[in-house]
């Protein structure tokens, strides 16, 4: 998808110093976009931590015979 949007010219270059193998502005907006992507993925992670309904008895599956299988 093409966009036209205006972008701080010294983050571009701060990022180019810091991998220079990234070598289009394309390049560079779509690794940070991952990131970004991955970040807020890892954050709604943390969020849900504790609040799943898990039900269960700890003791029963940790002597649990499997060798009937």
């Amino acid at each position: 998808m093409r966009t036209n949007v205006e972008i701080d010219e010294s983050k571009i270059e701060k990022l180019r110093n810091l991998d220079q193998s990234l070598r289009t502005k394309k390049e560079i907006i779509d690794l940070a976009l991952s990131e970004l992507i991955n970040i807020k993925r890892r954050q709604r992670l943390r969020e849900t931590r504790g609040k799943g309904g898990w039900e269960g008895d700890l003791e029963q599956m940790r002597t649990y015979d499997i060798s009937s299988f």
